[in-house]
């Protein structure tokens, strides 16, 4: 079982570089008021840590009015536990 928590990066803002992810599949940074998402693949880096990849980019808030409708989509894990959840 892979014990090493500080992943590699690919893809996106932070290409690159590294993150101590505690081994969760969903890594999300904060980045100019952004969610910047990086899911965890089952590949691994030559130092054996894991690698995630780059998966887009959503507003805190979820949606955008006009674009979708904010209420029915989820924004992100992080933003919900910080209180933002769906409103603008």
């Amino acid at each position: 079982m892979d014990t090493k928590s500080t992943a590699h990066l690919v893809g996106g803002p932070r290409d690159g570089s590294t993150h101590e992810t505690g081994g969760d599949a969903l890594v999300e940074l904060k980045i100019d008021g952004m969610m910047h998402r990086y899911i965890r693949t089952t590949k691994q880096h030559d130092d054996g840590g894991p690698i995630y990849n780059y998966d887009g980019m959503v507003a805190p808030d979820g949606g955008e009015p006009g674009v979708e409708d904010p209420a029915a989509r989820v924004a992100s894990p992080r933003a919900d536990a910080e209180g933002h959840g769906g409103t603008h």
